[in-house]
């Protein structure tokens, strides 16, 4: 019987643990070819280092080019690829 509650118990806190850092919406992202260091910093994952590294090598195609180009490293770009897009001037 106690194995019971307990596993109702936990069942019901792992449903109520929020997923950490959901997706965000395409226009939520962060964008490589404008935002500033300090706001790619806002990317999870993200360090100062890396935040220049993006900065000082623009402008990009698509944020593929960030490990194309070896801006990023993959697992660097695997923790960050989903909170940023490459948005070209419109000429």
């Amino acid at each position: 019987m106690a194995i019971a509650i307990l596993s109702v118990c936990l069942y019901g806190i792992s449903q109520t643990v929020p997923k950490a850092h959901a997706t965000p919406a395409a226009e939520e992202r962060i964008d490589i070819n404008h935002a500033t260091a300090v706001e790619l910093l806002k990317v999870p994952g993200m360090t100062s280092t890396w935040a220049e590294r993006i900065v000082r090598f623009r402008p990009y195609r698509t944020k593929q080019d960030l490990l194309d180009q070896g801006v990023v490293t993959g697992e660097v770009y695997d923790r960050i690829k989903d909170y940023v897009i490459a948005h070209r001037d419109k000429r």
